[in-house]
């Protein structure tokens, strides 16, 4: 199977203009052969909690099975999910006839923008089986837990496919970069190790910059990075094979080895 993962911003307050990109987005990366395309968290309102959390999700969901079913192409993509009064970050995937065939609430919301409009998702991410692989989705700063991607991957996952949008580091602490926290190391870092430690693929797909630090990555179940961005617009592409991590957990058994009682 063929994922592509897109690197771009969406502009907050410019829906049409999003969906319109994102629609072109998805032919394009039909065209080059992939099944599934990742897209960015809140791409389709543009990551400003604060701007969007009261925007109509549902509305915006078929509008994104609509871009699924028209390029024939599965879709992850990312949008505001309402239950009464509460608000959630959310994340549905949509099959290449425009089935949405599982949504997920964000578990971990990042900063105090988030946690001020939106509430925390209670469920686990299900696991959907899609063209031969066992699919769960994340949403950004979940898969900076590893209790949150083993779990995925003890439910029997075997492809984590993660709308993300990570704010640029600026300076921490006054300390060289070398020497304190850049978040850069998430993609370039985290994301490969909890490929790694679970033999499970990663696609992470990141807003560009200049506000966002882009590096959106496709990790491999060995840790191997298959795919990295740079700063700006892009398109990353790699081949998922439910073999290679039945191989790779296998040659690494963190799965089987674990223990509940430590």
């Amino acid at each position: 199977m063929k994922i592509a993962a897109w690197q771009a911003v969406g502009v907050a307050g410019d829906l049409p203009g999003n969906l319109q990109r994102l629609a072109a987005a998805a032919f394009s990366a039909r065209a080059e052969g992939a099944d599934i395309l990742v897209t960015p968290e809140l791409f389709s309102t543009g990551y400003a909690p604060a701007q969007v959390f009261d925007t109509d999700g549902e509305a915006i969901r078929v509008e994104l099975a609509e871009i699924a079913r028209n390029a024939n192409l599965a879709l992850v993509a990312s949008a505001v999910d309402r239950d009464l009064d509460e608000r959630f970050i959310s994340a549905s995937f949509f099959d290449a006839e425009g089935t949405e065939r599982t949504r997920y609430r964000k578990s971990y919301l990042f900063g105090e923008e988030e946690r001020s409009v939106f509430v925390p998702g209670s469920a686990a991410p299900e696991v959907v089986d899609y063209a031969g692989l066992r699919i769960a989705l994340g949403i950004c700063y979940d898969v900076e837990f590893p209790e949150f991607v083993r779990g995925s991957a003890r439910r029997g996952a075997e492809a984590l496919l993660i709308p993300t949008a990570v704010p640029t580091t600026g300076d921490v602490d006054g300390l060289p970069a070398n020497r304190t926290y850049n978040a850069d190391r998430i993609s370039t870092l985290m994301v490969p190790c909890r490929a790694m430690e679970n033999g499970i693929f990663i696609a992470y797909a990141n807003h560009a910059g200049p506000d966002f630090t882009g590096l959106s990555c496709i990790s491999g179940p060995h840790g191997n990075v298959l795919a990295q961005a740079e700063r700006g617009e892009s398109m990353l592409f790699a081949h998922f094979d439910s073999a290679e991590v039945q191989r790779a957990r296998r040659i690494n058994t963190y799965l089987r080895d674990f223990r509940d009682d430590l």
